[in-house]
């Protein structure tokens, strides 16, 4: 009989999260030890019931699996955690892996081929998804969408100073809108998400100072 890993498994959808459950089931080394319907709930389950494996979805109410994977990751590094979701886009695939999540899987994934996974990742490898590996070396080996301009260098660095949209504006001679649509272009350059993000990868290459 082989050893039993501890799954937690945390899905808003009830109907789904079951059906995730029952097919954990079927398998001898896998034992579900607790179910969260958010990130909140799955942060204190994980820290409280100390499961070897996390399968996390992405996107719920109250906290979202990203968050709540960096939180458990940091009180408990050894714990392997596997986003299972719907959504695939770049910047939710490279934000989990950000935060440490070591699989990344979609949920109509084959039985089979969820079970091959789970069972890498616990072995200590990392396991993505075909589509979402694809989508992610192609992403890496593409230069980035455009050089960012004078402008958008400008706004970067009153991003990095800890300026709000508002104060940005002011400064500039702009409007906040403007300002807006500045950061979404910035943010697509920098293949990102958030003003934080944007600061920390504006840093690495040297598009604005160190802070």
């Amino acid at each position: 009989m082989s050893a039993r890993h501890r799954v937690l498994v945390v899905d808003d959808h009830p109907i789904v999260r079951s059906g995730i459950v029952s097919v954990l089931a079927t398998q001898p080394d896998f034992e579900v030890v607790g179910e969260a319907a958010d990130g909140a709930e799955a942060v204190g389950l994980a820290l409280r019931l100390e499961p070897d494996l996390v399968l996390m979805d992405l996107r719920m109410p109250a906290r979202g699996g990203a968050s709540a994977t960096e939180e458990i990751l940091a009180a408990r590094p050894a714990t392997r955690v596997v986003i299972l979701t719907t959504y695939a886009t770049d910047g939710e695939v490279l934000r989990a892996i950000e935060v440490g999540a070591v699989g990344y899987l979609l949920k109509d994934v084959p039985h089979e081929e969820l079970f091959r996974a789970l069972r890498a990742v616990l072995r200590g490898e990392r396991y993505l998804a075909p589509v979402v590996a694809d989508r992610l070396v192609s992403r890496w080996r593409k230069p980035t969408r455009g050089e960012i301009t004078k402008r958008e260098a400008t706004v970067l660095e009153c991003v990095a100073r800890g300026d709000s949209n508002k104060a940005i504006a002011a400064a500039l001679g702009i409007t906040e809108p403007t300002v807006k649509a500045h950061l979404v272009h910035i943010f697509e350059k920098l293949g990102v998400e958030n003003r934080t993000s944007a600061v920390r990868v504006a840093t690495e290459r040297g598009l604005v100072g160190e802070r």
